[in-house]
C-alpha cells in the first residue's frame, strides 16, 4: 500500500491480473489415458494423474475434462423389434374357456382377505368363487376337481393355472 502511495496510483486502479496455468502436460497424459482407458471417467483420471503428481484439484481436472471433449458416452439401450401381439381367441360358446383370477381386499377391522373367481369367458358366469383370508394350492386344485365334477371340463384349461396348483402328494 505505502509502495502504491509512493507511485502515485490509487488502490481502484490496480486489477488482479491472474496468470494462466500451463495445463498441457496434463492435458496430453490426459488424453493419453483417456484413450487408453475409452471407459475411464474423469473421477478416474484424476486420481491415475494424481498418483503420477500432475493435478491437484479435481475441479480443474474435471475442466479440462471436459474442455478437451473426453466425456465418456453413455451408451444407448438397444431397443428390442416389436413382437406382433397374437389376439387372444375369442369363445365361441360356453364352457369352451374359463378364467381365474385373485383378488385381495382389506376390511374395516384390517384384516386382509382373498377372492378366487373362475368365469366362462363366453357367458361370463361365474362357476365358482372362493372367498377366505388364505387360499392355499392344494384348496384351489380340490375346488377346481369340484367344478369339474359339478359341470364338466372346459374345452381349453385355465390360463392362469401355474406353478402355485404344481402341487406335492400334501393334501
Amino acid at each position: 500500500m505505502k509502495r502504491k502511495r509512493f507511485v502515485g496510483l490509487a488502490r481502484s486502479v490496480q486489477q488482479y491480473r491472474p496468470v494462466p496455468k500451463d495445463d498441457a502436460a496434463v492435458v496430453k497424459r490426459m488424453k493419453a489415458l483417456a484413450s487408453e482407458n475409452r471407459r475411464y471417467g474423469y473421477p478416474r483420471l484424476h486420481a491415475m494423474l494424481r498418483r503420477e503428481g500432475l493435478v491437484v484439484n479435481h475441479k480443474r481436472t474435471y475442466r479440462l475434462y471436459t474442455d478437451h471433449g473426453l466425456q465418456v458416452r453413455t451408451r444407448k439401450r438397444r431397443k428390442l423389434p416389436r413382437r406382433d401381439r397374437v389376439a387372444p381367441q375369442v369363445p365361441e360358446r360356453p364352457m369352451q374357456r374359463w378364467s381365474m383370477d385373485f383378488v385381495g381386499d382389506q376390511l374395516a377391522d384390517c384384516r386382509r382377505f382373498r377372492v378366487l373367481n373362475i368365469v366362462d369367458d363366453h357367458s361370463r358366469f361365474c362357476p365358482g368363487q372362493i372367498v377366505d383370508v388364505s387360499i392355499p394350492g392344494a384348496r384351489v386344485a380340490r375346488f377346481l376337481d369340484d367344478l369339474a365334477l359339478r359341470f364338466g371340463l372346459p374345452e381349453m384349461k385355465p390360463p392362469r393355472v401355474g406353478r402355485s396348483l404344481n402341487l406335492r402328494q400334501s393334501a
